[in-house]
């Protein structure tokens, strides 16, 4: 027969620490089972995990063990003693040494104290930049923990330490640890920065219309070459505009030219253009030509207002032209880049000075002055003869002219300026034409696609006089249009209504 274990002579439950009664077999306040209490234990007590601590029957350690207070009067039990204020004794027996007190701040720059390898953890992770064989200082943030009663997550340590105890050092080293926090993250794809937008007054690409052009030429953005500044060139000085292209063909532009526009004595207005062709098989064609367009066009825009008469202008601009060219013979460019095969700089020279009601030509080489009236009804005429092998066999009546220009030899010049030039020839004429139209002043890079006076007046714009610039991209389309084989050089100059009376001159 199984007997009832003897309830245990207890006055307070072990459970909860309820008053109990004499008789009482279960705890009235929280159930325990009073039967179930075992006998006390001869060891020393430990903390029991609501907090209280039996008194002990005997200390045989020597450690006097504070006994717990009564509950505050609610069934809650006093809060127990830290472990840090209670003396103990070691393994060994021995009485443990008194709580050290806390560490006087350090001065700045002091070396870390060394802990061993038992002594609990600075709380809280580091905080980005700081070493971890430093000293952490209570400036760093807490880490709050999942479970346990501290911040950063750790247990409570048993040497609390004051909050200046181990005040932050400056890092003495220039490179420090990562954080692990941060080095676990993956790093952000680098995204390449966009290209700088150029400013105003930089070139910007002619195919991305968005990168810097280098001083090579390229495009910073998109690696396309640009066109060099000749390759392409307009101008509007007034009533009067210019376009030249370097053709499809040709690698470099060789033709130039120069317009502008001044006052006579008298105040009327006075319209120059002036267009010159570099000679391909001579040194330096491009440099002849410019020169060349250079030096005629501001000895007419001189030369004019001083009431020079515009024919005697026109013949003095061609001879400065012509020294103009001659001198680059001289240079040491001309020198480094002479070849045995090659002659020295030289180029056609073409051009008009329009005033009120005189228009004047004058030229030397094979380039062209075309008359195109306003009203279309009307002829229009080429007003200048070229210096070639072509024009001096329809000239000596020994071919037509549609068979000398069908020959090869047919754009072989018979004059130019130049040093080696066999004999320098101006030639200038006057007209007075009895209506407005339009003066082309051109290359044969647009002659050799609209060679007649009709073929070219088909190829102005009816609007040419009134929207000049707009008129010489037209014809230059034209020529590019036709094959581009040659340079393409188009000055157009309007020719006001001339006054009652005038005529052929």
């Amino acid at each position: 027969m199984s007997q009832m274990p003897q309830q245990a002579a207890v006055s307070k439950c072990p459970s909860c620490e309820e008053p109990l009664e004499s008789g009482d077999r279960f705890c009235g306040a929280c159930g325990y089972d009073l039967s179930a209490v075992p006998a006390r234990p001869d060891d020393s007590p430990t903390i029991a995990l609501n907090g209280a601590v039996p008194p002990p029957s005997s200390a045989p350690d020597g450690v006097d063990w504070p006994v717990a207070r009564d509950s505050d009067g609610f069934g809650r039990p006093a809060p127990v003693h830290a472990a840090a204020e209670v003396p103990g004794t070691d393994s060994g027996g021995s009485p443990l040494p008194p709580h050290p007190p806390a560490a006087p701040p350090m001065p700045s720059g002091a070396p870390p104290v060394p802990r061993t390898a038992s002594e609990p953890a600075a709380p809280g992770p580091a905080a980005p930049g700081v070493r971890f064989d430093h000293p952490a200082g209570p400036e760093q943030e807490p880490v709050h923990g999942p479970e346990t009663g501290r911040e950063d997550g750790r247990e409570p340590d048993a040497y609390p330490r004051e909050p200046d105890a181990y005040p932050r050092e400056p890092d003495e080293y220039p490179l420090q640890a990562p954080d692990p926090r941060s080095a676990a993250a993956p790093p952000a794809p680098a995204v390449p920065p966009a290209p700088a937008a150029p400013a105003a007054s930089e070139k910007v690409c002619v195919a991305c219309r968005a990168g810097r052009v280098d001083d090579d030429g390229y495009c910073e953005n998109c690696g396309h070459a640009q066109p060099r500044e000749r390759d392409h060139m307009e101008q509007e000085s007034g009533p009067v505009a210019a376009v030249s292209d370097r053709g499809l063909r040709h690698h470099r532009n060789e033709d130039a030219f120069s317009v502008g526009c001044t006052a006579l004595p008298d105040g009327a207005p006075a319209s120059v253009a002036i267009v010159c062709d570099g000679v391909s098989s001579a040194t330096r064609p491009d440099d002849a030509s410019l020169a060349a367009s250079r030096a005629a066009g501001e000895s007419l825009l001189a030369a004019l207002p001083r009431g020079t008469h515009p024919q005697q202008a026109m013949h003095d601009a061609i001879l400065a032209a012509s020294h103009a060219v001659n001198a680059l013979a001289e240079e040491p460019e001309t020198a480094r880049e002479q070849a045995p095969h090659q002659n020295a700089p030289a180029c056609t020279l073409v051009g008009a000075v329009v005033t009120a009601g005189l228009l004047v030509v004058g030229w030397v080489g094979d380039s062209r002055v075309y008359w195109v009236p306003a009203d279309r009804s009307a002829p229009p005429a080429r007003l200048t003869e070229d210096d070639s092998w072509a024009a001096q066999m329809v000239a000596a009546g020994l071919m037509s002219e549609a068979e000398a220009y069908a020959d090869e030899r047919a754009h072989a010049i018979t004059g130019w300026l130049g040093a080696d030039a066999y004999e320098l020839e101006p030639h200038t004429a006057s007209f007075k034409p009895d209506r407005p139209g339009v003066v082309v002043v051109c290359t044969d890079g647009l002659w050799n696609y609209a060679e007649s006076a009709e073929e070219m007046a088909e190829a102005v714009p009816l609007d040419a006089a009134a929207r000049p610039l707009h008129s010489a991209r037209v014809l230059v389309g034209h020529a590019l249009d036709g094959g581009g084989h040659d340079n393409v050089t188009v000055a157009l100059v309007p020719f006001p209504a001339p006054p009652q009376g005038a005529g052929s001159a």
